[in-house]
């Protein structure tokens, strides 16, 4: 019988019990004996123990120091000696990943908790050449902006920023009642994959994603009025976008265009 924890609402904890999901998010990730498998919030290792099973060593992060114990116990590690779970007590958002980096490509997955999901993707980015993929569980919102397209309500700067770093693959929902305690939410499980080349050159990642930002940061106004302190009316339409239309028509190409043309005006 797995031992249980009380969830605490300070660290976002919502334990999947679904048997039928779980097995179908192992299936998604497809584990295999030897990869580099690293598991954000392992919680009671729902997906930790059957994925320690196959590829017999992994490195799990979890801040609550208390569950630490009770997810060992029920992995059986008491018992069985040739399995490996390195166990990271720390705070995820200042772990370094490339401690973790060896010969194999790391693979990490997680039921993210959803009050800092997106601080986590994008601490990530900073180690997006150590990674092969990355199997999330998110909130089903933030999912749907993470593969947001033009002309949707749900794109944003997420989606653009998202789909600057990597491929967005959403792959299937899971209602609440796969976890416990139940949370008043649906989720999304959501697979990203590191570009190898990105699909836009921009010479500053952090000045982009700012200049994003800005265009965001009004989204009832029009390129004209929101870029107005960046860019002229004509030097858009030479661009070949209509300064009359909002950010969330323009797609991840037009964005670098409009952001390598303002930082030509400041040169």
């Amino acid at each position: 019988m797995a031992i249980q924890h009380h969830a605490r609402k300070r660290f976002g904890q919502n334990f999947l019990s679904d048997a039928s999901i779980i097995q179908r998010i192992i299936q998604s990730i497809n584990p295999q004996p030897g990869q580099r498998i690293i598991e954000i919030g392992p919680g009671l290792g729902a997906l930790t123990c059957p994925i320690l099973e196959i590829v017999q060593q992994m490195d799990v992060i979890e801040l609550d120091r208390d569950i630490v114990p009770k997810l060992q116990l029920n992995c059986g590690l008491d018992k069985v000696q040739n399995k490996q779970l390195r166990i990271h007590n720390t705070d995820v958002l200042k772990f370094d990943f490339s401690e973790l980096a060896y010969n194999e490509p790391l693979r990490i997955i997680g039921n993210l908790p959803y009050n800092i999901s997106t601080p986590i993707i994008f601490h990530l980015v900073t180690f997006s050449h150590l990674i092969q993929d990355m199997y999330f569980m998110l909130q089903k919102e933030v999912v749907q902006r993470l593969a947001a397209k033009p002309d949707t309500s749900n794109y944003g700067r997420l989606s653009v920023m998202a789909q600057y770093y990597f491929h967005v693959s959403p792959l299937f929902l899971v209602p609440p009642e796969s976890f416990q305690p139940a949370p008043k939410v649906d989720s999304a499980i959501v697979r990203l994959v590191p570009h190898s080349e990105k699909p836009v050159s921009v010479d500053n990642d952090k000045a982009f994603s700012k200049f994003v930002s800005i265009a965001f940061s009004q989204r009832r106004k029009t390129l004209r009025n929101v870029l107005r302190d960046h860019l002229s009316p004509l030097q858009i339409e030479a661009l070949g976008i209509d300064p009359g239309i909002r950010a969330q028509s323009l797609n991840l190409q037009q964005f670098a265009a409009l952001y390598q043309a303002q930082r030509d005006n400041n040169l």
